[in-house]
């Protein structure tokens, strides 16, 4: 092997090693639990092993360990190397290192305080289905079916729409004017809704009726848009099962709100300006 292919695995390995530095800082290297190796006369824990296992499975869900096993060891003893260097030079005394040792402490505390009160209040399946339905039934969304002429200026849009009064068929006038990709089929966006849309013409087709175009062109940042709505359907919602998870979330950061509310209704709060 040579020098340099040498370097580049050592490079990489530190890369890996600094990566669990990094990400391990909440875990108790010194645990009287079983040890996997010993650094110094410091054991690193079979705890500290495992919740290491778990992290690299986050980002590799395929990820062997029993394979890997050595290598993970050997990081770990990195890991450990460095720590022990670091508290040989004082830097846990260091002033930056205690304020951010210290913020790390306040979020892995407050992790564990919202997923206590989740895990106080579950969220049935019964529960979810209610919030799905409630959204589904509030939610009426719909679908748009149109064409467009789009134009450079507001009033080479004027004349246009000028054009349609007088009787003037709107796909040949998309065809002769638009300088839009779409011009050259008539003006034709397909279905769409609401939100595939810049908001400005969103708006316009929505207050559209079905049938007609726009009297007054509509601005965006691509241009003047006279608009003919030719269909309006009902959006099928997402099917319960296929957004579940996303219901939860939504569940969930409500009872988070919830709580936040009671802790704040308590607390003596002062902003400083």
């Amino acid at each position: 092997m040579s020098q340099k292919t040498s370097a580049l695995k050592m490079s990489k390995f530190l890369a890996l090693t600094l990566s669990a530095c990094i990400t391990l800082v909440s875990l108790n290297a010194h645990s009287a639990t079983k040890a996997v190796a010993t650094v110094n006369g410091k054991p690193i824990s079979q705890q500290t092993f495992d919740a290491y296992v778990e992290h690299k499975k986050k980002q590799n869900p395929k990820y062997d360990e029993k394979k890997n096993r050595e290598v993970l060891i050997q990081e770990l003893v990195n890991r450990e190397l460095m720590y022990q260097d670091a508290l040989k030079q004082n830097l846990d005394k260091n002033k930056d290192v205690q304020f951010q040792l210290q913020q790390h402490r306040i979020d892995l505390l407050i992790k564990h305080a919202i997923r206590k009160k989740m895990a106080a209040t579950p969220i049935s399946d019964t529960e979810l289905k209610m919030e799905y339905d409630r959204r589904v039934k509030s939610a009426n969304v719909k679908e748009f079916k149109a064409r467009h002429i789009l134009l450079k200026t507001e009033d080479k849009a004027k004349s246009v729409i000028k054009e349609l009064d007088n009787g003037k068929d709107f796909i040949k006038l998309a065809k002769a004017y638009s300088t839009g990709p779409t011009g050259k089929n008539g003006g034709d966006l397909g279905w769409f809704n609401a939100r595939q849309m810049v908001p400005e013409f969103s708006k316009a087709v929505a207050n559209m009726k079905k049938g007609t175009y726009t009297k007054k062109p509509a601005k965006t940042k691509f241009g003047w848009h006279v608009i003919k709505l030719e269909d309006v359907r009902k959006m099928d919602p997402p099917k319960f099962k296929d957004i579940k998870q996303q219901v939860r979330v939504i569940m969930q950061n409500k009872k988070l709100q919830e709580y936040l509310l009671k802790l704040r209704k308590k607390a003596k709060i002062k902003v400083n300006k």
